[in-house]
């Protein structure tokens, strides 16, 4: 009997250490989800920057839960002079960037994943380097759902999105040192 409560003391102690690492291995605390209408904004988070940069990727998932389109059609913040919404694309070799002049639609029953290598919000003239472990708040704009403020939260310099482990690889097909870029 002796060893046996020995012996599920030891297993209890090995849970419970067990759980304690696994905590420690978790993903950071991501951004709160956020509604507007029909839809719901998560995953916001963008990457730290090096000191004097003056643009910086942000980074959301939108999910349309109605069963009517809406659109993101605009985005503002205190933490740079302008942010617009960005489409990047690689084709014949040659990656372009260029806004969204009609912004992002968002169709009914749909998942956006605004991504690095994709759509990413584009923050332009920044005010103040992104330091990783910062919250940015950042205004979303919709045709019909309005405007709602959400948060990035800044991961590393070389991250590849919130709670991933390991640096960020941006795939681009393609690519050489031949290639251009065209913006």
């Amino acid at each position: 009997m002796q060893r046996q409560v020995s012996m599920f003391t030891l297993m209890a102690g090995l849970a419970l250490f067990a759980a304690m690492f696994d905590s420690l291995l978790a993903p950071p605390a991501r951004a709160d989800d956020v509604r507007a209408g029909d839809l719901v904004i998560s995953q916001g988070w963008s990457r730290a920057t090096p000191g004097g940069a003056k643009i910086g990727g942000g980074y959301i998932t939108i999910e349309n839960k109605g069963s009517a389109p809406d659109r993101l059609v605009a985005v503002s913040g205190d933490v740079a002079g302008r942010i617009e919404i960005h489409e990047m694309a690689v084709t014949d070799g040659v990656m372009t960037m260029r806004p969204l002049e009609n912004g992002l639609a968002i169709a009914p029953g749909k998942t956006v994943k605004l991504a690095p290598g994709g759509f990413h919000l584009m923050m332009m003239d920044l005010k103040t380097p992104l330091k990783q472990g910062d919250r940015i708040a950042v205004t979303l704009e919709f045709e019909k759902a309005g405007k709602v403020t959400a948060s990035l939260d800044v991961q590393g310099v070389g991250a590849a999105g919130p709670g991933a482990k390991g640096g960020g690889k941006m795939e681009m097909n393609k690519m050489d040192g031949k290639s251009g870029m065209k913006m």
